[in-house]
């Protein structure tokens, strides 16, 4: 890697601990700015953190990956799929700000009890920190790739980068960083594509080297993409690093508008790395497709293009990483910490507590990336587990005017069981382990809700 995207990597990774320092200094002034950026974000700022949040390594340079080889364009459902999928959480935006909650844990455990809070809480916590580590090893890899150092080097960079601002800013940092990446991210890569296809001859001639059924958009299979549309709205809905930005909004209408607009920008978005992995493949049909975005860019693209690109791909990573660690911090204090140890602990004190929770699960990720695990199926089988179980619980809980007190923990179990099993049988019938288990705690809430409040009429609590 020549010396100029080097310096524009590191510009990059200094102003986001510059952020950090920023928003500890001046902004930081009680728990709620340290959580949730004291509920006060613009619907532009929550758009961009949904986005970024999404957007990862899987949605820049594996989705380019996947355009060169067999989904062709249609990898655009990659991304596509997710903008699609957060659209209906518009409609429950309004409600869970209004609500006035700090995590998922939280409202489950309001409507459903103690037993369905304690183990949405420990769900929500292992996918976060399996997440984080995840992440934390695919900037990594990026950056050893892109920058050429040693790739143990570079998660420790990355992940002390990501861990310092994160302690020092909460989501405030979080916020702005993610509306600093996204621009990078989006930006960053669409501005590389009129070089590269000029380098490559021009669009035709581009296109007269790509088979016509690789421009299809519906090369990887209508079922496959449905399926990808309901998995990213159980998701989106039940995850709390997601859930957390509507809760950071500065009011209801922020909240729903962010939605919409998140939504926007990844519909947009998804095109541009599937087009670079086409004049990849034009360009250079030999190679493995999981280097077509930066081989492409590296050989086609002026050195400063490069670097911006390196920074787009490192922002995708991290943007990702600060969020799963600040929402497994926010969890451990609120919901159990706070909840069960000291319901007295002071203000003060509780930002400290959030703080040392980030030190060690951002230290713990990065000792995990160091070993470089594959953890790929762990991560899918953690991602499952936290969504399948307590998906209806939370979604019915915040949905459902009336439901029964016991209801919750039972779907809750039923679907997370259900998910395992599904799992482990290697998702019969192309379903999705996170789809199996989801509608069966959905089906096990309704009909066990209905037959309780039949027989004891013992309902639970509203949420407001």
């Amino acid at each position: 890697m020549n010396t100029l995207p080097l310096i524009i990597v590191v510009v990059y990774l200094a102003c986001m601990l510059g952020v950090g320092w920023y928003t500890n200094k001046f902004l930081i002034k009680d728990s709620s700015d340290y959580m949730l950026a004291g509920r006060s974000l613009p619907a532009i700022m929550v758009a961009c953190s949904l986005a970024a949040n999404n957007v990862g390594g899987g949605s820049t340079v594996g989705l380019a990956s996947k355009a060169y080889g067999n989904w062709g364009m249609s990898a655009v459902w990659y991304v596509l799929a997710a903008a699609i999928g957060i659209i209906p959480m518009a409609f429950f935006a309004p409600k869970l700000r209004r609500i006035m909650a700090y995590t998922i844990p939280e409202v489950v455990g309001r409507r459903f009890g103690t037993a369905s809070h304690l183990i949405t809480s420990i769900l929500n916590v292992f996918s976060l920190f399996c997440l984080t580590a995840s992440q934390m090893l695919a900037s990594g890899i990026i950056i050893s790739a892109l920058v050429g150092i040693d790739i143990k080097v570079a998660i420790i960079v990355a992940g002390i980068f990501t861990l310092v601002y994160t302690v020092m800013g909460g989501l405030w940092a979080d916020a702005f960083t993610d509306l600093f990446q996204w621009a990078i991210i989006f930006f960053g890569l669409l501005i590389c594509i009129p070089f590269i296809i000029n380098a490559g001859g021009g669009w035709t001639a581009i296109m007269a080297k790509v088979p016509a059924e690789k421009m299809s958009l519906d090369g990887m299979g209508i079922v496959l993409i449905v399926s990808l549309i309901g998995q990213y709205f159980i998701t989106f809905m039940s995850g709390p690093e997601m859930v957390s930005r509507i809760y950071s909004a500065k009011d209801e209408k922020a909240g729903r508008n962010a939605t919409l607009l998140s939504a926007l920008f990844m519909g947009l978005f998804a095109f541009v790395p599937a087009i670079i992995g086409i004049i990849a493949f034009a360009a250079f049909p030999n190679i493995q497709g999981s280097s077509a975005l930066s081989t492409v860019v590296f050989a086609h693209a002026p050195g400063w293009i490069a670097g911006i690109v390196c920074a787009a791909i490192i922002a995708s990573t991290m943007s990702s990483a600060d969020s799963n660690m600040l929402c497994a911090s926010t969890i451990i204090t609120k919901d159990l910490y706070q909840k069960y140890i000291n319901p007295k602990i002071e203000d003060s004190k509780l930002i400290k507590i959030t703080r040392i929770s980030n030190v060690v699960i951002g230290l713990g990720a990065i000792i995990i990336a160091l070993f470089q695990i594959n953890i790929i199926t762990l991560n899918i089988f953690s991602f499952m587990l936290r969504a399948a179980g307590p998906f209806a619980a939370f979604i019915l809980g915040i949905s459902l005017k009336r439901v029964s007190k016991h209801a919750g923990i039972v779907s809750i179990l039923a679907g997370s069981g259900m998910g395992i099993y599904w799992q482990i049988a290697k998702e019969p019938f192309g379903i999705l382990a996170i789809i199996a288990g989801s509608v069966t705690a959905i089906i096990v809430l309704l009909v066990f809700s209905a037959v309780e409040l039949k027989l004891t009429n013992n309902a639970a609590p509203d949420l407001e």
